[in-house]
């Protein structure tokens, strides 16, 4: 299997309806760009034994990172132990140093049994909070062996009893917890819309030496002053912009691209990891430069 210590450039999350055509096209330069791939280890674990076979296919051929769907971290529920064991043993199995998991929670229990809600929702910013989630990171981190990267989430909602703004838990938690920042672009921008404050502002106060890698993607536009986090369209120019910012101010990072809705062939996906792999380049170079237009378009 390829060492995965090391991951680089452009990636793309990897969904089913992609792998036949990634197979296909593999010696093709047309998706040469695809430098790593992303899956969540919730669609993989136990999934049988045509899903292992393709799994190892891309294994032998791509450096692979892990993005959870499904942990928890701000959960009332006690982390769900038997299922992180069985991710360390995938982890463990492809050689897979990189998972990551959302600044939130997703579980609610009822008559003492657990239950899943299908959605990312956002955890209240108050002091109390940032304890409760730092230890149970740093429960995740035990059991795994690994440090985990957590990700900056989209909400659409304020908790009423927050005592914090979002970047101030954001950072309080990663200090606290001593984990690595899994940098969504798009979730800053949809966010900053929705709450009204300045994106550059908030990208600038992020602790460089955390981010392990990003994810770009495309949202809904339910209104003016409304963004969903869908996946399901292309990016906007404001967020490529928010993207050459944080190039100009980290230096490069990996990025990846994700697509969960409306998925469109690979070619036509391909034009937006090429454009991470060409603001990458340009950035190495010191030639990136944001379009003024879209840098406005940025401020609110």
């Amino acid at each position: 299997m390829l060492n995965r210590s090391q991951i680089h450039g452009a990636g793309l999350g990897l969904k089913r309806e992609l792998i036949p055509q990634i197979q296909s096209l593999y010696h093709q330069t047309l998706i040469s760009n695809i430098q790593f791939i992303e899956i969540a280890p919730e669609n993989w674990i136990e999934a049988g034994n045509k899903a292992t076979k393709q799994l190892d296919w891309f294994a032998a051929r791509y450096p692979i990172v892990c993005h959870g769907l499904c942990l928890s971290l701000g959960g009332i529920s006690p982390l769900n132990i038997n299922f992180l064991h069985q991710v360390k043993q995938f982890l463990d199995h492809y050689n897979i140093d990189i998972y990551t998991e959302h600044l939130s929670y997703c579980t609610d229990a009822y008559q003492g049994k657990q239950g899943y809600l299908y959605d990312l929702l956002p955890i209240p910013f108050t002091e109390e909070a940032v304890h409760y989630v730092a230890k149970r990171i740093r429960q995740t981190q035990e059991i795994l062996g690994r440090r985990i990267g957590i990700e900056n989430a989209s909400f659409y909602a304020a908790a009423p009893i927050s005592e914090m703004s979002e970047l101030t838990f954001l950072n309080a938690v990663l200090s606290e917890a001593d984990c690595l920042l899994h940098l969504d672009i798009n979730n800053i921008y949809v966010n900053s819309v929705n709450f009204n404050f300045d994106p550059l502002s908030f990208l600038r106060e992020i602790p460089q030496e955390r981010i392990v890698y990003s994810h770009i993607a495309g949202h809904y536009q339910q209104s003016p002053d409304l963004l969903i986090d869908t996946h399901g369209e292309n990016v906007i120019d404001p967020v490529w912009a928010l993207l050459e910012n944080a190039y100009d101010l980290f230096g490069v990072f990996p990025t990846l691209l994700e697509r969960d809705s409306n998925i469109p062939a690979l070619e036509v996906l391909m034009k937006e990891v090429d454009k991470i792999a060409d603001l990458q380049h340009q950035a190495i170079k010191g030639t990136v430069r944001a379009n003024p237009q879209t840098l406005a378009q940025l401020t609110l």
